[in-house]
């Protein structure tokens, strides 16, 4: 029964989002409690507080973007879509195009990828961070990096981590260049209030 249930709340996830979460299925028919407590872990991923969508999209996009080759990365797209981030702004994080981005969002950019660097950097944007949304703004941004990450680890260590897709934004596909966050150089060390608008 409990199965039953699991699976039952997988298919209605996987119709509303159209993403393909066999890898959950899998989790569900090997332990329903390991099924219930990936849903509570991922219950992280509803916490925003104090921060704009678009602010709490790029961490988790630029995020899922270092684990992801299409499918976990156009989920988060279509939910910040669906919470009303503007296209443009998603086709600039895809794009690594900070020029693009709106000065909140390459706030947000800058600070995930210097964060999964563990780059110095990261200690002056999170200073702006915290004066512009707080510390619980820090903690959305924070779970936002952690559970865009989660979902792509959990599905290549159980073995559905194999098919790429192109990404779509407002219906038309979107280049996307996977790893170049993960290869690119540290950001340098500068004082973000200098830089950012």
């Amino acid at each position: 029964m409990i199965r039953w249930a699991l699976h039952k709340g997988i298919s209605r996830f996987e119709r509303q989002w159209n993403y393909d979460a066999s890898y959950m299925h899998d989790i569900a028919d090997a332990s329903p409690r390991a099924a219930s407590l990936f849903n509570r872990v991922t219950a992280l991923g509803r916490f925003r507080v104090g921060v704009p969508a678009e602010v709490y999209s790029a961490a988790g996009i630029t995020a899922v973007r270092q684990e992801d080759c299409g499918p976990c990365t156009q989920i988060g797209v279509t939910m910040a879509e669906r919470s009303g981030v503007d296209p443009a702004v998603l086709r600039a994080l895809l794009a690594d195009d900070e020029a693009a981005m709106p000065a909140n969002v390459a706030l947000a950019w800058k600070f995930t990828r210097a964060t999964l660097a563990h780059d110095p950097a990261a200690d002056d944007l999170r200073e702006e961070i915290v004066r512009r949304w707080g510390r619980v703004g820090l903690v959305s941004l924070a779970f936002a990096i952690v559970t865009a990450r989660l979902y792509p680890t959990v599905k290549y260590a159980l073995g559905h981590g194999k098919a790429c897709m192109r990404v779509v934004v407002a219906g038309a596909p979107v280049p996307l260049d996977h790893g170049r966050a993960a290869e690119a150089p540290a950001i340098a060390h500068t004082n973000p209030a200098t830089r950012i608008a």
